[in-house]
């Protein structure tokens, strides 16, 4: 398994990289242990030609890693309640980000397991990482890890490219929760699944309250 540990893999077009994420393993190693996730889902944004991102607007101090290097994680609070992980994607120039979804547990289901059981119920195995905060939860990755780079073979967050015998077949949506010209499934399919995989999120349409984040959801991105 090979650790994905070169910036220009993730300086690449942002749909490029998102779908190249699925399937690809995310392991964290903090203090509690080991987890690793097999990347199910995601969820593209670009920067200033996405209404739905959070950098449509411009740079602000919550979404600033947005607009540093690629390959680095984005971490912010949704509706001041739950943490979810975007990877930083495209040129230096794009503050584009990919959301992570989510996934299956491959490693590490014990940790992931009790952390889950601390912040609510956990209905199975699938559930452990189906959705975006869950996998935050699951991965122990909170609002701290904000800016941490993904490059850095020894740290404690890093991508890996197992190996495949294919890629599985890929389906595009519209993103969950995002309302407005962001929502638009024809303009905007950049949601990505792994066909088959129970462990992908249902889609939900935007409600009033998602409109506080862009392309957020009340199970937050």
């Amino acid at each position: 398994m090979t650790v994905v540990a070169h910036r220009s893999w993730f300086e690449r077009d942002t749909l490029a990289v998102a779908h190249d994420l699925l399937g690809m393993h995310v392991n964290s190693r903090i203090d509690e242990g080991t987890v690793t996730v097999r990347i199910t889902e995601v969820e593209a944004y670009r920067g200033s030609q996405d209404p739905a991102s959070h950098a449509f607007r411009g740079q602000t101090r919550r979404n600033a890693t947005m607009f540093g290097p690629a390959g680095h994680l984005y971490v912010y609070r949704h509706l001041g309640l739950h943490a979810c992980m975007n990877i930083v994607a495209g040129s230096g120039d794009e503050a584009s980000g990919i959301l992570l979804r989510a996934g299956e547990i491959v490693e590490g289901q014990e940790l992931a397991q009790a952390r889950r059981t601390r912040r609510g119920v956990v209905g199975s195995a699938r559930d452990l990482a189906r959705g975006p905060a869950r996998l935050t939860v699951a991965l122990g990755i909170d609002h701290s890890l904000d800016g941490t780079d993904l490059t850095d073979p020894h740290g404690v967050v890093v991508l890996h490219d197992p190996a495949r015998s294919s890629g599985g077949a890929v389906s595009c949506g519209p993103r969950v929760g995002v309302s407005g010209p962001g929502g638009d499934g024809t303009t905007f399919p950049w949601r990505l699944w792994l066909d088959g995989e129970p462990t992908v999120s249902a889609y939900r349409a935007a409600t009033t309250r998602d409109r506080q984040a862009p392309g957020g959801s009340g199970e937050p991105r």
